[in-house]
């Protein structure tokens, strides 16, 4: 369980191909610090298990299932990424409930620079657009944060400076690609709905 607030920015030091999953090695410092063989850490909001560590970087497997489910250009040597360390029993939660189970991707539309804060609206695909609700939560490759628009088929979050400089968000483009994970009591209702209206199978 993870909860959105970015520790560090890592850094994707090596992939290795296996089958149809991958071998990583993660260069983050300060999560590698307190993790041991097995722990989690969240990676641009996908949560990999620790399989091995040095003192800086730690190596993790990603199976078929997640590269399909996250952004396919995250996966390569050099990329820098927001890592974040599982919560811990009794540690403050200081963004919302984050499981590292990303839902699929959005592509970035519009950037609005603000003085010092920054607009970003992102495309939402039918399937996520019903779970993302003004006000709310949503995690933007692994960053808790507010939806502060909605509309149909977008929505968009205000960068804070701090967001801007302290995590990959600050770097980003129209067009880019980015992980989206929603709030997980949106998508319990949702599935509690579907038994309601007798629309699950």
């Amino acid at each position: 369980m993870f909860t959105g607030i970015i520790a560090e920015l890592g850094t994707i030091t090596s992939v290795t191909p296996s089958g149809d999953s991958v071998r990583v090695t993660v260069r983050a410092p300060k999560a590698v610090a307190k993790a041991g063989h097995g722990d989690s850490i969240a990676i641009s909001g996908v949560c990999l298990t620790v399989i091995d560590k040095t003192d800086d970087s730690f190596v993790a497997d990603v199976m078929g299932q997640t590269i399909t489910m996250s952004n396919p250009d995250q996966w390569r040597a050099g990329r820098p990424v927001n890592v974040e360390s599982a919560m811990a029993a009794g540690d403050q939660l200081g963004g919302h409930i984050v499981q590292g189970h990303v839902d699929g991707t959005a592509t970035v539309t519009d950037i609005r620079p603000s003085g010092d804060w920054s607009v970003l609206r992102f495309a939402l695909c039918v399937d996520h657009a019903p779970l993302v609700v003004d006000k709310g939560s949503i995690t933007i490759d692994g960053v808790s944060l507010t939806v502060s628009a909605i509309g149909d088929d977008w929505g968009e979050v205000s960068l804070i400076p701090e967001t801007l400089v302290a995590t990959t968000l600050g770097s980003l483009a129209i067009g880019d690609t980015v992980n989206i994970e929603t709030d997980i009591l949106a998508r319990h209702i949702a599935r509690l709905a579907q038994f309601t209206t007798g629309g699950a199978s």
